[in-house]
C-alpha cells in the first residue's frame, strides 16, 4: 500500500467506523506506518469527516512534515509499532477509539484483563486484552506501559492485537487499515455481549486447546 492509498484507507476506515458508531465527535484517531515515517489523523479531527490531504504526515523520527496538526497520541502509536515490530514485523495500522462497551466495562473493571474468552471469534480474531493503568490521554507513562504489555505478553507466547486503556478506549494494531479495523469490531460486540450478559461463563480450557490446534489461536 503507497502513501497515496493509505490515506484513503484511513478515510475509508474512519467513516465507517464513525456510520456505525465505533467512534463518536472527535473521539478516537488511526495511524498507518509508512516505509519512511507515519501517517495520522490530525488532533480534534472527526473520523466520520476525515480529508485525506489534510492527515498528518510524519517522518520516521516523529516529527511533522506535513497536514494538519497530528494527533498527541503519536507518541502512544509509535510506542506501540516498535514493540510489536518484534512479533508482528508487518504491523501497518494502528486504531485507537471511544467504543461504548469496552469503555463501559473498563469503568468497573479489576482486571488484569478486559473481558473473558466467552466466544471461539473472540478468541481467534482479537486474544487476550491486558487493561493498562489509568494515565490521562496522552500521557507518556500510558505509552511505556502499553509497550511494555506488548513485551510482557510476547514473552509468555501469547502476542497481542490490542490494549484498553480504562475510561479512554481501546487500541488495536494489525497488518493494514482493514484488518485493524476487524480487531476492533470483534473486541466492541464482545464486549456488548459481555455488558448484556455479564455472567456468561468462559470457554473451557478444551475449547480453547482446539481453537489453538485448528486455528492456531494465539491464547
Amino acid at each position: 500500500m503507497n502513501e497515496s492509498q493509505a490515506r484513503e484507507e484511513i478515510c475509508r476506515i474512519g467513516h465507517s467506523l464513525f456510520e456505525r458508531g465505533y467512534a463518536h465527535a472527535t473521539a478516537g484517531n488511526i495511524s498507518v506506518r509508512l516505509d519512511d515515517g507515519f501517517l495520522i489523523t490530525p488532533t480534534d479531527a472527526c473520523l466520520g469527516r476525515l480529508d485525506p490531504a489534510r492527515l498528518a504526515r510524519l517522518d520516521a523520527q516523529g516529527q511533522q512534515t506535513g497536514g494538519d496538526k497530528a494527533s498527541k497520541t503519536i507518541a502512544l502509536h509509535r510506542r506501540i509499532y516498535s514493540a510489536a515490530f518484534a512479533q508482528a514485523p508487518a504491523t501497518r495500522c494502528v486504531i485507537h477509539t471511544h467504543s461504548t462497551h469496552c469503555v463501559a466495562l473498563s469503568l468497573n473493571a479489576a482486571g488484569p484483563e478486559l473481558l473473558p474468552p466467552i466466544t471461539p471469534y473472540f478468541v481467534m480474531k482479537v486474544g487476550h486484552v491486558p487493561l493498562a493503568t489509568y494515565h490521562h490521554p496522552g500521557s507518556p507513562a500510558a505509552a511505556q506501559e502499553v509497550a511494555e504489555l506488548i513485551g510482557h505478553y510476547a514473552s509468555r507466547g501469547t502476542p497481542i492485537r490490542a490494549v484498553m486503556l480504562p475510561r479512554l478506549g481501546p487500541n488495536v494494531w494489525h497488518d493494514t487499515p482493514a484488518a485493524a479495523m476487524a480487531t476492533l469490531e470483534e473486541l466492541e460486540e464482545t464486549a456488548r455481549l459481555v455488558v448484556l450478559q455479564p455472567h456468561t461463563p468462559a470457554l473451557p480450557e478444551s475449547a480453547i486447546q482446539v481453537l489453538r490446534e485448528t486455528f492456531g489461536a494465539c491464547w
